[in-house]
């Protein structure tokens, strides 16, 4: 694979973690507003979308575990950030929404 097909790869990784971050915040806006089936259907969404970007990043393990050397960047580590991030975010939101819910 060359260094431009991973690069793509990465950016795939950073756009659905961009998508699913968007959807967790939205998710928490709508539980501050008390709408809590929509926020439940954004974290849903946000889940799938992190899904996604799991899979786009198996792509490069599975080919390093095969053997090819992948050439880390600043992209690849800057995507594999973005990631761990907005599921720490995703885990903070759900919480925070438990915590509306009881509230109300």
């Amino acid at each position: 694979m060359t260094n431009e097909e991973i690069e793509m790869i990465t950016v795939e990784i950073i756009a659905y973690a961009g998508d699913a971050r968007s959807k967790y915040m939205g998710a928490l806006a709508a539980a501050n507003d008390a709408e809590y089936a929509k926020a439940d259907k954004l974290i849903q969404e946000g889940n799938e979308l992190i899904t996604e970007a799991h899979n786009t990043q198996t792509q490069i393990l599975q080919m390093e575990a095969a053997g090819e050397s992948i050439k880390v960047n600043f992209l690849t580590i800057h995507a594999q950030d973005h990631l761990m991030t907005v599921m720490l975010l995703r885990d903070l939101v759900k919480n925070f929404i438990n915590l509306y819910k009881k509230i109300n």
